[in-house]
């Protein structure tokens, strides 16, 4: 399992920003997925912030096998095996439940929980986990709070997520301890629902060009 869970933060960590995905329509995620993958990001993190995010994860595997996809806004034990049914490669959730983390655990099933304290953190630490989110990431103290973070724990492997774009991704990715960062500039609602993938297109090329 921590095997695993290593591939896909080493997968995170070479791609240094995910994709974070609403779709209303899932069939929409197979254009958006195809321009993802075509301008430098064969990721996305596909939430359950929609009904659609179910049949958007598992439309992904079907038609892009390569891809990493990570369930996002996982909140529930029923959302997990959705997830995992679907063709998820890990779990991302906002917040840290123990009952999630350990239903993960018991599928081998990779997962991100949200942290944005140290009490959080070391339930995290006591399950075994040291690869977390950081979320919501501006809201929380952003590159500061990190650091600050970091004195204590060292070895944690972190990837904020929330309030995160073009003008501050640089400043977190500078932190050695910072493995990637979950964006939505790119993958707006609205270009999404307008089926823009041409600006899509442009703005990911902008977001891989910018982290390299």
């Amino acid at each position: 399992m921590a095997y695993i869970t290593e591939q896909i933060i080493e997968k995170f960590s070479a791609l240094k920003v995910i994709p974070v995905i609403a779709v209303e329509e899932a069939q929409d995620i197979i254009p958006l997925v195809k321009t993802l993958s075509e301008n430098g990001l064969p990721v996305a993190e596909i939430t359950f912030r929609s009904a659609a995010g179910e049949e958007a994860i598992r439309l992904t595997r079907q038609h892009f096998p390569d891809v990493l996809i990570a369930a996002g806004t996982v909140l529930t034990p029923a959302q997990v095996v959705a997830a995992k049914n679907a063709g998820a490669d890990c779990i991302v959730t906002p917040g840290f439940n123990p009952n999630i983390v350990k239903l993960c655990q018991q599928l081998e099933l990779p997962i991100t929980p949200g942290v944005n304290n140290p009490t959080a953190i070391e339930a995290a630490l006591e399950l075994g986990i040291n690869a977390v989110k950081f979320f919501p990431a501006e809201a929380s103290g952003g590159v500061k709070m990190i650091k600050a973070l970091l004195g204590p724990y060292a070895n944690l492997q972190i990837m904020p997520t929330g309030g995160i774009g073009p003008a501050n991704i640089k400043d977190y990715l500078a932190i050695p301890n910072v493995v990637a960062c979950g964006g939505s500039w790119f993958v707006d609602k609205d270009l999404i629902k307008g089926k823009n993938w041409a600006e899509i297109g442009r703005l990911v090329r902008e977001a891989v060009e910018l982290v390299r």
